[in-house]
């Protein structure tokens, strides 16, 4: 319980020290976002007018209490682009974001621990070579042209994949699954490329320990060996990389999702910024933050699940 209770205050300071560069950063960027909103001829009445209005004209240390009052309410306060609420803006767009992930995280893992494991029983083989070398490439390539060469090739050549837009959920499964298997894939396939290293290296090392030996010389099957006991053991390692990849995963669909034209968050993002709309941008930030801090905080408590003497030490 100790354990926990200090990983969970380590989270709430992380989202705080987060919040606060957060508020910071807006502050010194160049850029007036009362005059971007009411444009180049309001006067200065207008633009004090609203200043106020928005709680603008307050100290800073004011300002960024309602920051934090307000993103724990789920109130940003109002998009200077949009003219509507940032947290309403935020969730219409979360779900389109979170397939995404979701879709990209599980093709990673249905893909990398098979590899990895195919590649751990065959070292020095050409079959492993070959793997390595390819998964180097992968990591090499940018993740704008693999989705460009995922259009071209597959996209184009059938048409279950969607190139460009979004079908919702609600109107058709299997259309939602074509707009989306292909940004998934494009955010995937460098992940892949990372994760598979992890993957093999932790079962290559765990294969090589005593108690791996011990088992084989009882003539203990294979199979029961690598999924029983070695990949068992190998978990700590790669559960680190998964919550690595996971949010790498949720940053990808930023240029993922301008690429296939897919309106979720990263392509609000980008519209935000074009428009210097800073409370999208900054409830944006903070919700990513409060996501990628969340899955850290699931990956220290699985390290305890799969091994006890981390929570002993700590």
């Amino acid at each position: 319980m100790t354990y926990v209770v200090r990983r969970f205050l380590l989270l709430v300071v992380t989202l705080i020290f987060i919040s606060v560069i957060t508020f910071l950063v807006f502050q010194i960027l160049p850029g007036d976002p009362v005059r971007t909103m009411l444009g180049p001829d309001a006067d200065e009445a207008q633009v004090e007018t609203l200043k106020q209005q928005l709680g603008l004209d307050q100290p800073g240390h004011v300002q960024y209490l309602h920051l934090v009052e307000g993103f724990f309410q789920g109130d940003m306060g109002d998009s200077i682009r949009f003219s509507r609420p940032v947290t309403g803006l935020i969730m219409e767009r979360l779900p389109i974001t979170l397939s995404l992930a979701v879709i990209s995280l599980i093709i990673v893992i249905l893909v990398t621990i098979p590899l990895g494991i195919f590649s751990a029983k065959r070292e020095k083989k050409w079959s492993d070579f070959f793997l390595s070398s390819f998964t180097q490439l992968g990591m090499a390539v940018p993740t704008f042209f693999v989705g460009m060469v995922l259009i071209l090739f597959i996209g184009m050549s059938f048409q279950f994949f969607t190139t460009g837009g979004y079908v919702p959920w609600s109107e058709s499964i299997t259309g939602a699954i074509g707009s989306l298997i292909l940004p998934a894939l494009t955010i995937a396939l460098p992940q892949i490329a990372i994760s598979f290293r992890y993957v093999r290296n932790a079962i290559l090392e765990q294969s090589k320990l005593d108690y791996v030996r011990t088992a084989r010389g009882k003539g203990v099957s294979e199979a029961i060996v690598i999924y029983k006991h070695v990949l068992r053991n190998s978990l700590i390692p790669v559960v680190t990389v998964f919550g690595l990849i996971l949010a790498e995963v949720i940053a990808g669909t930023i240029v993922v999702e301008q690429v296939f034209s897919l309106p979720g968050i990263g392509r609000l993002l980008i519209t935000a910024v074009s428009y210097r709309d800073f409370p999208v941008v900054q409830g944006i930030v903070l919700y990513i933050a409060l996501v990628v801090v969340v899955i850290n905080f699931i990956v220290d408590i699985l390290y305890a699940v799969l091994d006890p003497r981390i929570r002993l030490k700590s």
